[in-house]
């Protein structure tokens, strides 16, 4: 019985660090892909930060950024 449960929680364990492993890879291509964009964008265009932020919000609902939130 030890035996068993023994390989069942490593088998666990390793889907879980490997299912993390991934995640954070794609993570990192994420932030990496929008971060050359934005790099981009400044460089082209001289459009900021800032700028794509604020283009973001206008498109959201209002109740998601409202005062009384913060």
């Amino acid at each position: 019985m030890d035996i068993a449960l023994t390989i069942g929680a490593l088998a666990i364990a390793a889907v879980v660090f490997f299912w993390l492993v991934d995640f954070l890879k794609d993570t990192l291509k994420a932030t990496l892909i929008v971060a050359f964009f934005l790099l981009g964008l400044w460089l082209a265009f001289g459009i900021g930060p800032t700028d794509v932020w604020e283009t973001i919000k206008g498109w959201l609902p209002d109740f998601l950024f409202s005062e009384d939130a913060i």
